[in-house]
């Protein structure tokens, strides 16, 4: 008698890369897009990645050449010296790509990034959502509410990965997100999220990947090195199981 065949795991990073520079404000670029390849991941959520000036190529697009034929980008900011922020890198077909301002008044600009990536090992489409909430925790709660809304206007059964930098210093995301049947990787595995700013030595656990609607899932340890200079924040990674239905 012939075993199922064993599912398919996908492999899923996210990371502030602090607009190419690491926290000496050096350019870091190459060096990152080859900590990034050493990772494997199948899809990458990006946040302050900067877009396209008159003097420079998106740096997402040099993140993704010859690794992610797929990438999708949503502004949040800009200057006059060009603009920043999420994008998602991805080996699987990226369907449709929305960003949703999720900006309140005052001068930060944020959003959440939502792509619908092609899966077939799901019976549905997968929706990823690159977010990256504001620096003050009366914005964060309207933007979590935003961001919840943004999840339940794709029906309660659809298969949702939400990851990013959400500045969640007060550890607040996981109540607000379970709500919407979304539980994050590392603290369902070691009872709190990675710490992961500032990069030299973390202590505050601000970026995070949840998961509703997939198989099982793990984190994906990562070396301090290179990663520490690379970004002021360091990288979060997990491993989950694609099955036509969760368990």
């Amino acid at each position: 008698m012939l075993s199922p065949p064993s599912p398919q795991v996908l492999k899923l990073l996210t990371l502030n890369v602090h607009k190419g520079v690491s926290a000496w404000r050096r350019p870091i670029l190459d060096k990152l897009k080859s900590a990034l390849a050493g990772v494997g991941a199948d899809v990458v959520c990006l946040q302050e990645v900067r877009g396209g000036s008159p003097q420079a190529s998106p740096q997402y697009e040099a993140l993704a050449d010859g690794l992610w034929p797929e990438h999708a980008y949503g502004r949040n900011a800009a200057t006059s010296s060009g603009d920043h922020g999420n994008a998602v890198l991805s080996r699987w077909p990226i369907l449709s790509a929305r960003n949703h301002d999720l900006s309140l008044p005052g001068d930060e600009v944020r959003s959440v990034l939502h792509c619908v990536l092609d899966m077939p090992p799901l019976s549905r489409a997968l929706h990823v959502m690159c977010v990256h909430l504001g620096l003050r925790e009366s914005h964060r709660r309207l933007q979590m509410q935003r961001l919840l809304g943004v999840v339940q206007s794709i029906g309660p059964e659809a298969p949702v990965v939400v990851a990013g930098d959400f500045n969640d210093w007060r550890q607040r995301a996981d109540l607000a997100l379970a709500s919407a049947g979304l539980h994050e990787v590392h603290a369902r595995h070691y009872g709190t999220p990675a710490r992961t700013f500032p990069a030299r030595w973390p202590v505050l656990a601000l970026d995070r990947i949840y998961l509703r609607g997939l198989g099982s899932s793990r984190p994906l340890p990562l070396p301090r090195q290179p990663w520490r200079d690379l970004s002021d924040h360091v990288p979060v990674a997990a491993a989950m199981t694609l099955a036509a239905e969760a368990p």
